[in-house]
């Protein structure tokens, strides 16, 4: 591999860490996948800005995503490279030593579990012939919305 490829590499990973948003995102990652949902959640920060963090992330080689629906689920991928490799355990190690961290990281288990609470809510619309007039995918679209 060329030495300018590689150290072009190396300066890419080595900026993935180089922001405290990525690094709050890899220490919400670092024990299995997280949807992307749960990320915005915990952090507290806008989708579009998330979004843009992870795919960094993913250009460094730190991150791979899944599609699942509509949702995106990241994970941590550990870089082919024994020194990358080491670099990424070793910032996981440390942040998971910080008490803010961990606070993070509990949030993100707290937010993980009240959304396992499934809530059915049913709806009739307040004027009966409206629905019985919609078609099939009128009233789809109208119960999508409503949820």
């Amino acid at each position: 591999m060329d030495n300018l490829k590689k150290l072009s590499e190396m300066e890419t990973f080595f900026m993935a860490f180089a922001d405290k948003t990525r690094l709050r995102l890899l220490n919400l990652m670092r024990e299995g996948e997280v949807c992307v949902f749960f990320l915005v959640e915990v952090l507290g920060e806008s989708q579009p800005k998330i979004s843009r963090h992870l795919a960094y992330l993913r250009s460094a080689g730190i991150v791979e995503a899944r599609r699942d629906g509509k949702w995106i689920h990241y994970k941590i991928v550990e870089p082919e490279d024994d020194f990358a490799a080491r670099v990424l355990r070793d910032t996981l190690l440390w942040l998971d030593s910080q008490e803010n961290m961990q606070a993070e990281y509990e949030k993100l288990a707290k937010v993980r579990r009240s959304t396992d609470k499934t809530v059915t809510i049913s709806f009739t619309p307040p004027i009966a012939s409206a629905s019985t007039n919609m078609n099939g995918n009128q009233r789809e679209e109208l119960e999508t919305f409503l949820l």
